[in-house]
């Protein structure tokens, strides 16, 4: 029987039979050439799709949710000529056999007070609703009273590569077979590297699934996320888009502990506004102390500029952005900064992030784009700062 790595094997070099036969068609003749049969690339590329999904269907579940109200931040058009959070089944995956199952945050928006999940063999148990991390759009769910649950297998994050194929999954429409999208993996480290970029179309029924390689291993869990906004529900206007993100979970043991034992993860914020340093050498001036932020009691000030972050060199005012937003609230930030003649050290405890960050130098506020009106044709680069960033 065809193991994977052969699969993929006959696979590529079907594909290359494929190109090869239209170039030496070019080259012969002048006039167009005839299309070419089908070759075995084109037979097996499908076949390769469902026999990785295959391996990691019987570790997916149905979440369905009853009641609940729509919070503030789906309320701003975001979700216009789609499905609304909590309105139908969505996707999870089982991540251990007595019944963890991680999903996205997407699908609780409204905050409902009833969830069950449809197990692999049918059967239907209520869950709990355990943690949440909202910088990743992810929470985990707990049905008791089960054991044995089959779990799937996690791509090692080195792994992952840009151009490699992924797959898609989805079983929150009920149907027999799963929702399949196929793509590749077009970017890696997005969204302060807690996530992976593929072009396979994301959409709700997706959300909380799996994004899987040819040899059926979780490349991550697939969430509606933003480059530009932290906003709880922004990220599902890129829906269908070519523009998806999947958050690996491959080396998360920490933070699986944290949502096991019910922590809400918030975005943080230093509270400062900053801006280019004069001299354009590296670094970033802080423009403004916000009264009663983490910086004002780590002890920054006024026109101090900032050198590292965690023994990271600061490269200019937008990477300090970046640099912060790595960190989540409640975690610490070491500053190395230079006041005048003089180098100093703070420690700062960051915020929970409530308010849009300020304006990152240079960038003008704009609108905020709805899906009725606009859709992104592409990302802007997803480590940028958000728009109306605050450090």
């Amino acid at each position: 029987m065809m193991n994977f790595r052969h699969l993929r094997l006959a696979l590529v070099v079907g594909l290359a039979a494929t190109w090869s036969h239209g170039v030496s068609s070019v080259r012969a003749q002048d006039t167009p050439p005839a299309i070419p049969p089908v070759q075995l690339g084109d037979l097996l590329a499908p076949k390769a799709f469902r026999a990785a999904a295959r391996r990691v269907l019987p570790t997916m579940v149905t979440i369905e949710s009853f009641g609940g109200v729509l919070g503030a931040g789906a309320k701003k058009g975001q979700m216009a000529g789609i499905r609304m959070p909590g309105e139908g089944p969505t996707t999870g995956v089982i991540l251990s056999s007595d019944g963890y199952i991680v999903t996205s945050t997407f699908n609780f928006l409204k905050k409902p007070p009833i969830i069950t999940v449809v197990l692999p063999d049918g059967s239907r148990k209520v869950a709990n609703l355990l943690g949440s991390d909202e910088t990743r759009k992810l929470c985990l769910l707990k049905v008791e009273g089960v054991q044995g649950l089959p779990v799937p297998e996690f791509a090692p994050r080195s792994q992952i590569r840009v151009g490699q194929w992924a797959v898609a999954l989805g079983v929150g429409f009920g149907d027999d077979e799963p929702a399949y999208s196929a793509g590749i993996i077009s970017a890696v480290n997005r969204i302060q590297g807690r996530a992976v970029q593929t072009d396979a179309n994301l959409s709700p029924a997706n959300y909380g699934g799996p994004l899987i390689d040819l040899e059926g291993r979780i490349i991550g869990i697939c969430v509606p996320l933003s480059p530009q906004s932290r906003e709880v529900a922004s990220g599902v206007e890129w829906y269908d888009s070519g523009i998806g993100f999947a958050v690996p979970l491959d080396g998360a043991e920490e933070l699986l502990t944290r949502l096991k034992a019910g922590e809400v993860i918030k975005p943080g914020r230093l509270g400062i506004q900053a801006q280019p340093t004069p001299d354009q050498k590296p670094g970033a001036i802080v423009a403004k102390v916000m009264p009663g932020s983490a910086a004002e009691t780590a002890g920054l000030k006024d026109q101090d500029r900032i050198l590292k972050i965690d023994d990271e060199e600061v490269l200019d005012a937008t990477h300090l952005v970046v640099l912060v937003n790595k960190h989540v609230a409640g975690e610490e930030l070491k500053l190395h900064i230079r006041r005048g003649e003089e180098e100093l050290d703070l420690t700062a405890t960051l915020a929970v992030a409530t308010d849009p960050p300020p304006m990152s130098p240079g960038e003008e506020a704009k609108p905020e784009d709805k899906p009725e009106e606009k859709k992104p044709e592409t990302p802007k680069e997803p480590d940028q700062p958000p728009a109306n960033p605050a450090s």
